[in-house]
C-alpha cells in the first residue's frame, strides 16, 4: 500500500506516523501548506517517511491506482482524495476501539456539549478529546494526558494512544469514548453529534462549507442535529432521516422534533426546564418516548440547546433518564469558557473561546440584557483560529446596543473595536482592570467576552 498525506499542519503529520507503523505501507508526505520546521521534517523521515513536494501531486498521475491520496476535509486539491483525514482515522482506528464512540462536532457548543457527556458517563470511565485536552476518568478520579491538543480528526488517534498506555498496567479500556473533532466525524461515532450550524462559512478556498463537511457525521449509527440546522442543511438527503434525532426550545418546532424543551426558568446558576421525547431512534433500534425534568447550569437559550443535545445524545446511547438527571445536576459550566465569577456582588459571566463569532456575541449580549444592571467586556485576539471574527458586522451590533449599558473593550480586538464604534465605550488592554472598569460603571451582572484560546487566558 502506497499512501500520500497531505497537509502535515492540521495531524497530517500523525496520520502518517500510523501508517508507517503498517506493514507493507509506504507513506508520503506532502507539506502543502509549508508548515513544518526542520526538526519535524527530520522527525517524519527517521520514521521512513518520504517528504514530497507540490510538483509531486502534480506529476503523479491522477489514475495512479497504487497511490491512496488523504487529505483534509478543508483541502482544495484538484482532484478528491481517496479519504479524508476523518475516514483515515476509522479507517486506522476501527478495528482497536471496541467501546461506544460519541463524536461531537458544529459550529459552536462542542466543547461544552463534550463537559456535559463528561458528567453523564462520569460512572463510565469516559476518554474525552475536546479543546481542552485529553483527559480521562477513572473510578471518578480525573486524569489530563494532554493540554492544548487541537481538534483535527488525528488527535483522536493521539487520545487513543495516550489512553493506551496509561491503562497499559491494567490491562483494560476506557467503558466510553466521547471524542470533540472538528468539520465532522469520522465514523466511528455510535451517536454523532452535530450541534449547531449557526454560521456556515466556507473552506477550502471558498469551494466548500462548514455544513457540507460536517455531513460526514452522518457515517455515525445516530445521528443527533439541532432541528434548525437539520432543516437547512440535510433534511433532502433521504438517507439521513432514519438514523436523525433533531431537537428544539422553540413552540412552533414542537411537533416537529424527537426532543423539546418547554416550561424553561431561566436562572444564572441553575435552570428548570421540562424535556418531552418522542420516538427517539436509539443505536440499537429502540423508539424512546418519556417526559422528565432537568436542572442545570443553562443561563440562556444557546445554552439549553446545548444542554438538549447532549440529552438527546445520551438518550440514543440507551441511557437512562434518571443518569442524565443526575449528571446534568452535577454540570456547573465549564471554567474558561462559559461559567460564572462572583466578585463580591458582582457576578461576571465568562464566555471565553477562541472560535467566537458575531452571532455568538449577540446571543451572549441578549442574554445580559435581561439581568440587573448589565455590563459588557468584549475583546481577544486575531489569528487564533483560521476564520477572522467580522468587525464589520461587530461594530453595527454594537453601535445599537443601549448606550444605558457600559461596554469595556480589551485586548487586540478591542483596541480596533473602539477605533470604529461611535457609542460611548472603555479600551482598558488588561483584562482584570477591564472587569473593573465595567464594575466601578455600575455592572452587576458583567458579560465577559473574549476571543481567545485556553492558554492565553490562563496568564490572567
Amino acid at each position: 500500500m502506497k499512501v500520500l498525506i497531505v497537509d502535515m499542519t492540521h495531524g497530517g503529520s500523525t496520520l502518517a506516523l500510523e501508517f508507517s507503523k503498517r506493514e507493507n505501507c509506504e507513506v508520503l508526505a506532502w507539506d502543502i501548506y509549508h508548515t513544518l520546521q526542520e526538526e519535524d521534517r527530520s522527525f517524519l523521515e527517521n520514521n521512513h517517511i518520504q517528504l514530497v513536494n507540490d510538483s509531486f501531486y502534480a506529476n503523479s498521475g491522477h489514475d495512479n491506482s497504487e497511490l491512496v491520496v488523504i487529505a483534509p476535509v478543508h483541502c482544495n486539491l484538484s482532484i478528491p482524495p481517496h479519504m479524508t483525514h476523518h475516514q483515515a482515522v476509522k479507517y486506522l482506528l476501527k478495528n482497536e476501539i471496541k467501546v461506544p464512540v460519541m463524536e461531537i462536532t458544529g459550529v459552536k457548543g462542542k466543547t461544552s456539549v463534550t463537559a456535559m457527556l463528561k458528567e453523564i458517563y462520569r460512572d463510565k470511565n469516559p476518554l474525552l478529546l475536546s479543546s481542552r485536552g485529553v483527559e480521562v476518568l477513572f473510578d471518578g478520579e480525573e486524569t489530563t494526558l494532554q493540554k492544548n491538543i487541537s481538534i483535527t480528526p488525528a488527535s483522536i488517534i493521539t487520545a487513543w494512544r495516550l489512553a493506551q498506555e496509561l491503562y497499559k498496567d491494567i490491562t483494560r479500556q476506557p467503558d466510553i469514548c466521547i471524542f470533540e473533532s472538528s468539520l465532522g466525524g469520522t465514523g466511528l461515532a455510535d451517536v454523532g453529534i452535530i450541534t449547531n450550524i449557526v454560521e456556515d462559512y466556507t473552506i477550502a478556498q471558498g469551494t466548500s462549507s462548514a455544513s457540507k463537511a460536517k455531513q460526514q457525521m452522518f457515517a455515525s449509527k445516530v445521528v443527533i442535529c439541532d432541528h434548525d440546522s437539520y432543516h437547512k442543511n440535510y433534511s433532502l438527503d433521504p438517507a439521513t432521516r432514519e438514523k436523525t434525532n433533531t431537537y428544539s426550545i422553540r413552540e412552533n418546532e414542537k411537533n416537529q422534533v424527537n426532543v423539546w424543551a418547554h416550561n424553561i426558568h431561566y436562572h444564572l446558576h441553575k435552570t428548570t426546564f421540562q424535556v418531552e421525547v418522542v420516538d427517539l431512534k436509539t443505536t440499537d433500534g429502540k423508539l424512546v418516548n418519556t417526559s422528565f425534568t432537568v436542572s442545570t447550569f443553562a443561563p440562556a437559550q444557546y445554552h439549553l440547546e446545548n444542554t438538549l443535545s447532549a440529552i438527546s445524545a445520551s438518550l440514543a446511547m440507551g441511557t437512562p433518564p434518571k443518569t442524565i438527571i443526575r449528571g446534568l445536576e452535577n454540570f456547573k459550566g465549564l471554567p474558561g469558557r462559559t461559567s460564572l465569577l462572583k466578585m463580591g456582588k458582582t457576578v461576571v459571566i465568562e464566555e471565553i473561546n477562541p472560535g467566537i463569532n458575531v452571532t455568538a456575541v449577540k446571543r451572549s449580549v441578549n442574554m445580559i440584557k435581561s439581568y440587573d444592571k448589565p455590563a459588557i467586556v468584549l475583546g481577544g485576539s486575531y489569528g487564533v483560529t483560521c476564520e477572522e471574527i467580522d468587525e464589520n458586522s461587530l461594530v453595527e451590533f454594537l453601535d445599537s446596543l443601549d448606550e444605558e449599558i457600559p461596554l469595556v473593550l480589551t485586548g487586540d480586538l478591542g483596541y480596533n473595536l473602539n477605533k470604529q464604534i461611535n457609542r460611548g465605550s472603555i479600551y482598558q488592554n488588561n483584562i482584570d482592570l477591564a472587569v473593573g472598569e465595567a464594575k466601578n460603571a455600575g455592572g452587576k451582572n458583567i458579560l465577559f467576552i473574549y476571543r481567545s484560546n485556553f492558554s492565553e487566558l490562563g496568564r490572567r
